[in-house]
């Protein structure tokens, strides 16, 4: 399986590294990077019916102007049983604060909460929960 990625972060550095990561593990499929979730969550809509474009996973910054991490998961968990595949949502943070990570671990459809920096293993480890 070459699974399709989706970064949500507004960081430019940490889009690109992840990128890199991404290409360095021989990871071949596509890569969907968004800098806002709002642009993010227009895509999900739009292409809410269409299979091969919806990603397999989904690394999600909490921390971004406009609309928080969040704020994402509200909307996008609204439109999720539209969706024709099921997809993986992992938080990615550099924030440490356990309030952040117990209301991450209550809500069902985040599969994972990723400290930054972001790295191969980090990758490969939430690539093993997507479903082939």
């Amino acid at each position: 399986m070459t699974p399709k990625i989706c970064v949500i972060d507004d960081d430019k550095i940490y889009q690109f590294t992840t990128k890199k990561i991404i290409s360095n593990a021989g990871i071949k499929g596509d890569v969907l990077v968004f800098s806002d979730a709002e642009n993010a969550l227009d895509f999900f809509h739009t292409e809410v019916q269409n299979k091969d474009q919806l990603p397999d996973i989904i690394f999600l910054d909490i921390n971004m102007p406009f609309m928080d991490g969040w704020q994402f998961l509200d909307a996008f968990e609204k439109i999720r049983p539209q969706f024709p595949k099921s997809i993986e949502v992992f938080l990615v943070s550099s924030s440490v604060d356990i309030a952040d990570t117990d209301r991450a671990a209550k809500i069902p459809i985040i599969s994972g909460y990723i400290f930054k920096p972001f790295t191969k293993e980090k990758l490969l480890e939430s690539l093993s929960h997507v479903q082939s």
